[in-house]
């Protein structure tokens, strides 16, 4: 079954084979592409994941992985820089 913690180790994933920033589309557009079977059969995660992958890049920026929304050009999520490297 797929957790939220889960979406956020997709999250990151998606960033960096985007180059460490991608626009949320990227993003969701990478996440159904690799792990479309899993959401699948996430329960009602399935019909809340594009949702709750927003809340995984909220906690993902008060940890610094993500960069704060005010660093970034609008609707894109980057990776600090230092996790880029």
């Amino acid at each position: 079954m797929v957790s939220r913690d889960k979406l956020k180790e997709w999250l990151i994933e998606a960033l960096i084979a985007n180059g460490g920033a991608a626009s949320i589309i990227e993003v969701c557009k990478y996440i159904w592409e690799t792990y479309e079977a899993d959401l699948r059969n996430s329960g009602d995660l399935f019909y809340t994941w594009q949702y709750e992958i927003r809340w995984a890049a909220t906690q993902l920026r008060k940890v610094g992985i993500i960069r704060a929304a005010k660093l970034s050009p609008r609707g894109i999520w980057e990776l600090q820089d230092k996790l880029q490297d």
